[in-house]
């Protein structure tokens, strides 16, 4: 058994070492043709072709054509030796802006070897772009600075990044590159606009916040207060009546419900374009932003989960985030239901959606949620020039064609 197995092992170290021979031969192979462009490509070949014909006829001519495409090849392969260790910072002013606006940033290079560093190119690439930069020759120390604007038409989320540092020859027939940072990421927000404080359905609850408005009964206590008739005798305060030789009661403030629900739907088939979907995640994020500075408690849905929404930044990051999609839930209505199982205390529900949900789907979606919540249904279309309101059931519906018409449909709900 162990004569048998020694040479099994010996054959397979043998193979092992054959594969790991395979492996890094075919790692050269893979670097060597990277540095090779399309037409340097057709060169090799070309010039391969003609040694064979210079040779096999004997024609002068040819072969003096051969030695010069391979002068060429030759000098050009000379472009890719050079040191091009740069020190690369990169460095966006601003990592999160809205869309239209334009993102500033900065690229760094020293050269911080003791040797001069020839002339390359720099390459940012920039989301499905890129930009070139040309970075001159370098003595030791040197430091060259690039400023550069990205411009933003679309929400999302761009890669920026990461630098690449090229090395080639005037011709372009090869090319080196070299990754010296890492890629930062620029989120891209919607569009919002400045709502006026959304007192929709303010509700007396234990875990609300107190505003300023006495109650005679209520959970935040506020002050004492002689008594008047018609108060409740469970609110007096005896210790101070007896101190005093009055009649004290407590007064306390009232307080409301603060927990605010933004439910958007991502379902395709709700909205027309692309268009009406960046309204709907615009008007969602208004709501949301608004309802953040009004320190409530913001719970962001979609047919896919909570969105994180502690903070408006982070909401917004995940407004950047979002894109159509088929949910196996279902629409609107699966959403309201999601919504009063995963949030059963809210006091506010504000649903938004596409043209494309009719009437009945949002009775539907009204009716699952719970009862007693103040409900608002946003249907964004592009269609229409100026906003209108409905009722179904307890919930008014407004529809939109523009995001600065939404603070005047606000105030048509509150009217």
């Amino acid at each position: 058994m162990t004569e048998r197995s020694a040479p099994q092992a010996a054959a397979e170290r043998r193979r092992d070492r054959v594969d790991a021979v395979a492996r890094a031969g075919l790692g050269v192979a893979r670097s060597v043709i990277a540095v090779i462009r399309p037409l340097g490509a057709v060169l090799i070949a070309a010039s391969a072709v003609l040694w064979w014909l210079a040779l096999a006829f004997g024609w002068i001519e040819l072969l003096i054509a051969t030695v010069v495409v391979t002068v060429v090849l030759a000098l050009s392969v000379a472009f890719l030796f050079g040191r091009t260790t740069y020190d690369v910072g990169l460095d966006l002013t601003r990592t999160h802006v809205v869309v239209g606006e334009r993102a500033i940033g900065a690229l760094t290079l020293t050269n911080g070897t003791s040797r001069t560093i020839l002339p390359s190119e720099v390459v940012l690439p920039v989301g499905p772009g890129r930009g070139v930069f040309q970075v001159p020759r370098l003595a030791p120390g040197a430091v060259h600075e690039e400023l550069f604007a990205i411009p933003t038409s679309a929400r999302g989320v761009l890669s920026v990044g990461p630098v690449s540092v090229r090395r080639g020859d005037p011709l372009g027939l090869f090319e080196r590159t070299h990754d010296r940072r890492q890629a930062v990421e620029l989120y891209v927000h919607p569009r919002t606009t400045s709502l006026d404080g959304l007192s929709l359905g303010h509700l007396r609850d234990l875990e609300g916040l107190p505003v300023p408005h006495l109650a005679r009964d209520d959970v935040s206590f506020h002050a004492l207060r002689e008594y008047q008739p018609g108060d409740d005798l469970r609110h007096v305060h005896w210790k101070s009546t007896a101190r005093i030789g009055a009649v004290m009661v407590r007064q306390y403030e009232q307080t409301r419900r603060s927990h605010f629900v933004v439910g958007l739907s991502t379902h395709p088939d709700e909205y027309r374009d692309a268009e009406e979907f960046e309204l709907a995640i615009s008007t969602a994020g208004s709501v949301g932003l608004r309802a953040l500075r009004d320190a409530r408690i913001l719970d962001a849905r979609t047919q896919h989960g909570q969105l994180r929404s502690l903070t408006a930044r982070r909401f917004l990051d995940e407004l950047s985030l979002l894109g159509p999609s088929r949910p196996r839930q279902g629409g609107i209505a699966a959403l309201a239901g999601a919504v009063a199982a995963h949030a059963p205390q809210a006091a506010v529900v504000v649903l938004v959606t596409g043209s494309k949900t009719d009437a009945a789907e949002l009775r539907l979606a009204c009716s699952r949620l719970p009862f007693g919540v103040r409900v608002l249904a946003v249907v964004a279309d592009t269609r229409v020039d100026a906003p209108a309101l409905k009722g179904i059931g307890d919930a008014d519906v407004v529809t939109l064609g523009t995001l600065e018409q939404l603070p005047r449909a606000v105030r048509k709900v509150l009217a």
